[in-house]
């Protein structure tokens, strides 16, 4: 028979595994910052006029010539940041989501967070005539109040995650519908510039868009990273949380609040990007299995697949620019149809 191992023994099996998680965790986790600056330096070198990656290295240095300067620091530069913090954003918000309701399909472009920023936003834009750092704090609001909306509909002495999902599809729906009838009331040159703004593009983004998300990102960021430590609680239900010391309603509300307004400022700064948010945490959770919600390499999963989407979106057409949101469509669009149906391959007991 054999023997049991020792109390030190066992200990020191732990501490193994424990090392053996964190480095495979950051492993993982400079392999997508890798990929990321990768997105990014590819980004600078690359367009009509295409540069050296010493001469693009030269100029973030600050020489180079001043042609060079202008295509990489004022129209280059502050479009590949942006696009690496929206999808930052989007990808930590999505993790948030779908681990703390414990659901796949609950992330802010499903239930009705981004829908309440764009409705907030082609409102007050096409009503109200309200541009620029305005649109983008009104359009912050709208997902907002369609995250509280949600959550207040949801809620029956505690959060089920299916329910609010269902809710969530449901006030998407609607304010989708409000978006429509605004878009038939409004001049072909309004709806046309809304169009391509719904469509979740970076095209003409410069740094008066790119410094009020980093701002944002820089507080909500450090924010969620440290409410995520009520979150193995959460994910084992109200009662079991609570009995483990959590403040359920708090760090609830206090998560979801950063996840909706990390979905919010991004959303204002370049369009609701689709299926970003739903496809960054699974295929995070699958580079690291075992490791829960994965909140950061699933927000540097989101950041590479938007600066490679728009990277795409600008040069896989010649003469023609994509929507980034288009592009991140094609990806995320048969996840969700292979997830459903999955998931009914599983309620059939197949």
């Amino acid at each position: 028979m054999a023997e049991q191992p020792t109390a030190a023994e066992a200990a020191a099996r732990l501490e193994r595994l424990r090392r053996h998680r964190r480095r495979g965790f950051g492993a993982v986790c400079l392999v997508l910052l890798l990929a990321v600056l990768t997105a990014l330096l590819v980004s600078l070198c690359t367009g009509d006029i295409a540069l050296p990656v010493g001469d693009v290295w030269d100029t973030l240095l600050g020489g180079g010539d001043a042609g060079s300067r202008f295509v990489v620091v004022e129209l280059r530069l502050p479009r590949a940041l942006l696009a690496l913090l929206v999808g930052f954003a989007f990808g930590l918000s999505g993790a948030v989501f779908q681990a703390l309701l414990r659901n796949p399909l609950a992330s802010p472009d499903v239930i009705g967070v981004s829908s309440g920023a764009a409705a907030a936003a082609v409102l007050a834009s096409m009503v109200y005539g309200v541009s620029g750092i305005a649109l983008s704090g009104t359009a912050l609001v709208g997902a907002l109040a369609a995250g509280a909306g949600v959550y207040l509909l949801a809620w029956r002495r505690g959060i089920n995650g299916q329910r609010l999902v269902l809710i969530g599809v449901g006030v998407g729906t609607g304010l989708s519908s409000i978006v429509s009838y605004l878009m038939t009331r409004s001049e072909v040159t309004e709806a046309q510039s809304a169009f391509v703004w719904l469509a979740g593009s970076l095209n003409g983004r410069s740094w008066p868009q790119f410094w009020p998300l980093f701002g944002a990102v820089v507080v909500l960021a450090p924010l969620t990273l440290l409410g995520s430590r009520a979150l193995p609680a959460l994910q084992l239900g109200d009662g079991t949380a609570a009995g483990l010391g959590a403040r359920v309603e708090r760090d609830r509300l206090v998560l979801l609040g950063c996840a909706t307004a990390l979905a919010g400022v991004a959303t204002a700064a370049a369009g609701p990007v689709g299926f970003v948010a739903f496809v960054s945490p699974p295929i995070a959770r699958r580079l690291l299995p075992g490791h829960g919600a994965a909140l950061l390499p699933a927000a540097l999963t989101g950041s590479a697949l938007v600066g490679l989407a728009d990277l795409a979106g600008q040069h896989a057409l010649p003469h023609t620019q994509l929507p980034v949101g288009l592009v991140t469509g094609v990806v995320g669009a048969p996840y969700l149809l292979w997830l459903l149906a999955r998931a009914n391959r599983v309620g059939q007991g197949g």
